[in-house]
């Protein structure tokens, strides 16, 4: 197996080993493992990928989570992200529920912030893609921990900050979030960065979905949060994945953001199914709950 960097101090592509190999083999799981704790983002091409493959792979590193309330694939482990009508097999129109998501994808985020427990990795495969558009974007948050000042890392390293899916769908249209995800998605508080128990490294846990931190103003928060997310995201500190049919590419969400870049979606279609790994205290969740309930 060989692991070839990729973006700037983050990202490998793995080649020499496949999802079959990693969901077959205990020891190239634990070198793939390894990648990605390393790399935070890896990449498989040319892979011959299923529901069934991507699904045993990703239960190699943990328990997956169910898709949310209200969403394509709700109820099982697949996040459907896709233009295409289920119904009629055509483009949705740009009004659409699921044409307005994607644009809330092109948003800087990490997925599952929003949830109890978060998640530690998603794995994303592409089944249909437009000829040009719709890349995914990357950055580190291990290295835009480490570019923070000293004292910023020292007050960030004791700072909570709330998680909300309703805030990020807000940017895009008012009513987005329906009740039911508001209902059972509330917001949740997470502190703002995540030590890696497999090596010690941490990273600044922010999102799209962050609103508020605890003990500062509204309006001082949401720039703060703004101010990092700019900062981390500077086209110098990022990796522009381009997709080619068989591609998987899995992201540590505890150690990156990501976005989706756009794409003539009223003309191309575009069909990525994603699946997530849930967190769990071995993955450094623990850490991150406050001591108490934050007001």
């Amino acid at each position: 197996m060989e692991v070839i960097p990729l973006g700037p101090g983050f990202g490998a592509e793995v080649r020499g080993a496949g999802l079959a190999e990693v969901a077959a083999s205990d020891e190239v799981y634990a070198a793939v493992r390894a990648a990605f704790e390393e790399h935070s983002i890896l990449l498989f091409r040319k892979q011959a990928i299923s529901d069934e493959l991507q699904v045993a792979y990703s239960q190699r590193f943990g328990p997956l989570e169910v898709a949310k309330a209200a969403s394509l694939g709700e109820g099982t482990p697949f996040s459907i992200l896709t233009n295409i009508d289920r119904a009629t097999g055509k483009l949705v129109p740009a009004d659409h529920k699921e044409a307005l998501r994607a644009r809330a994808n092109q948003l800087w985020h990490t997925d599952s912030t929003f949830k109890s427990p978060p998640a530690l990795a998603s794995v994303l495969s592409a089944r249909v893609l437009p000829p040009h558009g719709g890349e995914t974007e990357f950055t580190s948050m291990r290295l835009a921990w480490a570019r923070l000042p000293e004292a910023q890392r020292n007050q960030l390293a004791h700072s909570f900050a709330w998680h909300d899916y309703a805030h990020s769908r807000g940017k895009i249209a008012p009513q987005l979030a329906s009740e039911r995800e508001r209902s059972t998605m509330p917001p949740v508080c997470w502190r703002m960065c995540w030590i890696n128990p497999a090596n010690q490294r941490p990273s600044l846990y922010l999102a799209s979905h962050t609103y508020a931190i605890e003990g500062m103003g509204k309006d001082e928060a949401l720039q703060l949060i703004e101010r990092l997310i700019a900062d981390a995201t500077k086209p110098e500190y990022t990796y522009l994945h381009r997709w080619q049919a068989g591609d998987v590419v899995m992201w540590d969400n505890r150690a990156s953001l990501h976005r989706g870049r756009p794409w003539p979606d009223n003309l191309h279609p575009r069909h990525m199914v994603r699946t997530t790994i849930s967190a769990t205290d071995a993955d450094g969740v623990a850490e991150l709950r406050p001591a108490r309930a934050a007001a």
